[in-house]
């Protein structure tokens, strides 16, 4: 076969290829133009409401705002939230049919290294290299969720580790390896 036909069709290939990743892509942000979580803390009381992807991309006020939201409330110190965790968070939402507007109530975000030493040595359920300490975990609740049914939702999406702990009225959720304990 000539090299310029085969060049022509190459680039035809490749052509067709980009238009279908373009449609594809262009389907899925239409069918989530924007992903939003809104969260209260249950330590602080404090309300956020941040949209952190919009038009296919993520935005950095939004990653900011929930970083922020997100921080270890017991130092102050914050850590780059790893943004699958967020929309793990946001899949666990729909696939419980939660309204995006509704919070989910923020028990543990990010734990810098301090506080999880100091956890981790008064309680054996407190891992040392916790997922937490590198923003990829998170412990929550929704209001009106059955605990059960949260972790149920958060196990089927396997998208990481999930944690049930009844007794203090969270559901872990981190993007680590795929694992589950109580």
């Amino acid at each position: 076969m000539p090299q310029s036909l085969l060049s022509r069709r190459a680039l035809i290939n490749g052509g067709t290829a980009a238009l279908v990743m373009a449609a594809l892509s262009e389907r899925v942000s239409a069918r989530t133009p924007e992903r939003r979580l809104k969260l209260t803390n249950a330590n602080t009381g404090e309300h956020y409401d941040a949209c952190f992807f919009a038009n296919g991309r993520y935005r950095p006020e939004g990653l900011a705002e929930l970083n922020h939201a997100m921080r270890d409330w017991r130092t102050g110190a914050t850590r780059t939230m790893d943004p699958r965790l967020l929309d793990l968070l946001v899949d666990v939402r729909d696939r419980l049919d939660v309204a995006p507007r509704s919070p989910l109530k923020l028990v543990c975000g990010y734990r810098s290294p301090k506080t999880n030493g100091a956890m981790h040595a008064r309680s054996h359920g407190v891992a040392s290299n916790s997922q937490h300490m590198l923003g990829k975990a998170t412990d929550i609740a929704i209001p009106g969720v059955p605990l059960a049914r949260l972790r149920d939702a958060a196990l089927s999406l396997r998208g990481g580790g999930v944690g049930y702990y009844p007794h203090d009225g969270f559901v872990h959720v981190d993007t680590g390896p795929v694992r589950h304990w109580s």
